[in-house]
């Protein structure tokens, strides 16, 4: 039996002038035929990879681009990873709670008050009295201090550390934060080597703490 093939656009390929035989009607025979002498069509000859953007330019419509996220501001910050953990996390025990855990604990009072309040690490001041006291028990000395009044009008009690010094009344000193071990009262600090206050002669150690310039070599 002759079938006659027309030209469609499934097959542009295919020389259709001679005729087909096709000996038997079985289904799986015609269609083993017709793929050993016919081309492919265009959507089988691409890779499964390549079928879309095939498919695609054939229709001339542009697939849409994958969507990208601008990147962050650099004045944002960055995202926060989270860890997880297997370990519990730790509560508060019977007597704990019983004693007060829970509740509200007050503040710490500050060291130096008076630098807490303002929030500068350095003020400045003038004496009003320089004087000496003793350190508590069982240390036994002559602590030298000095009564100063803060560019805030606030009067303090100031140590001044070192070997020696040459603070006046009415000098002008620069103090800092930082309590005297065993002065009590003495919550301050009088900074050397700034403003009248000299530094430390002959120290070779902590020379950055005492003011004490770096000696020359040969000397």
């Amino acid at each position: 039996m002759k079938e006659s093939w027309s030209a469609s656009a499934d097959y542009p390929a295919f020389n259709f002038t001679k005729p087909i035989h096709l000996p038997y009607r079985t289904s799986n025979f015609t269609s083993s035929i017709i793929k050993t002498h016919l081309p492919l069509k265009k959507e089988e000859t691409t890779s499964p990879l390549t079928t879309t953007t095939t498919a695609a330019a054939t229709n001339n419509v542009h697939p849409p681009p994958p969507p990208t996220l601008p990147p962050p501001h650099p004045s944002l910050p960055l995202p926060l990873t989270r860890t997880f953990t297997t370990t519990p996390h730790p509560r508060a025990t019977f007597n704990q709670v019983l004693r007060g855990c829970r509740k509200p604990q007050p503040k710490r009072k500050p060291e130096s008050p008076a630098m807490s309040e303002t929030q500068n690490p350095c003020m400045k001041g003038v004496c009003l009295k320089v004087f000496v006291m003793a350190p508590k028990k069982p240390n036994s000395a002559e602590r030298k201090v000095a009564r100063v009044r803060l560019s805030s009008e606030k009067v303090v009690t100031a140590y001044i550390p070192g070997e020696g010094h040459n603070v006046q009344q009415h000098a002008v000193v620069l103090v800092r934060g930082g309590r005297s071990q065993d002065c009590p009262g003495v919550k301050y600090h009088l900074v050397r080597g700034a403003l009248d206050l000299s530094g430390v002669p002959n120290r070779s150690s902590s020379r950055s703490k005492y003011g004490t310039k770096k000696p020359k070599k040969g000397l």
